[in-house]
């Protein structure tokens, strides 16, 4: 959508990533710990999820030794981190869905449920979100000097979504798709920055006041930070001009 940004794509231009580049190398360690755990071993030849979660490790330029020694901790460990699912409103009525690893869900279910009633939101019942969400398979692909003529071909390869953004352009495909369209791109020439399974979100809520954008994206950015959380998918549409008043 012209003129306008959803949280994903704010998150990754604001560089949030590299802010808190420790944070996310524990959260990634995580990923790993469950895809180990839940996806099939420690061999990614055999564990798709593993191999997704060394992928996005990569991307955030988490040295190897690093990914290494998480998945031979993992292998080794006792302790099972359990993967839920959390649904619930934010300030604006923002839809959110936040996925988490932990050891303890009531405990983290709690704290979460405290953080969407601070700001006015509410914890919501499974499915009372979800349903204005797709599952996707997104890959980021670099931009180069004729964006136009790229999205052409990415068309022609059979994308099914494609989105410019200012700094890449958002490439969605089913979920089941995503490693062979992945090989398709990086084999036709395109720069494939990431790839990734999203919640894409059919229906977005539109924040046009300055006050009340910095206040959803604080409230996202909270949640991000929560030290369970994995991922945070959410429904809001932030126009550009509104961006640059905060």
């Amino acid at each position: 959508m012209s003129g306008h940004s959803h949280y994903a794509t704010i998150k990754r231009q604001k560089g949030l990533q590299d802010a808190a580049r420790g944070r996310i190398f524990s959260k990634l360690t995580r990923g790993i710990h469950i895809a180990v755990k839940s996806g099939g071993g420690s061999d990614p030849a055999s564990n798709y999820k593993l191999r997704m979660a060394i992928e996005l490790a990569r991307v955030a330029n988490m040295p190897k030794e690093n990914i290494d020694r998480a998945i031979n901790a993992a292998a080794k460990a006792n302790e099972n981190l359990e993967e839920v699912t959390y649904e619930g409103f934010g300030p604006g009525g923002i839809g959110v869905i936040v996925e988490a690893a932990t050891n303890n869900r009531n405990r983290t279910g709690q704290e979460l449920k405290n953080m969407m009633e601070k700001v006015g939101g509410s914890m919501a019942g499974p499915g009372a979100v979800a349903f204005n969400f797709d599952p996707k398979g997104l890959i980021l692909v670099a931009k180069d000097t004729n964006p136009e003529d790229q999205m052409l071909k990415l068309i022609d390869l059979g994308v099914e979504d494609i989105q410019e953004t200012d700094d890449a352009i958002e490439v969605y495909v089913a979920p089941e798709n995503l490693s062979s369209v992945r090989e398709k791109l990086t084999g036709s020439g395109f720069e494939v920055r990431s790839a990734e399974l999203v919640k894409k979100a059919k229906n977005f809520n539109l924040i046009e006041e300055a006050a009340a954008a910095k206040k959803v994206l604080d409230f996202l950015d909270n949640l991000e930070d929560h030290d369970d959380v994995q991922k945070v998918y959410t429904n809001v549409d932030i126009p550009e001009q509104v961006l640059s008043q905060i």
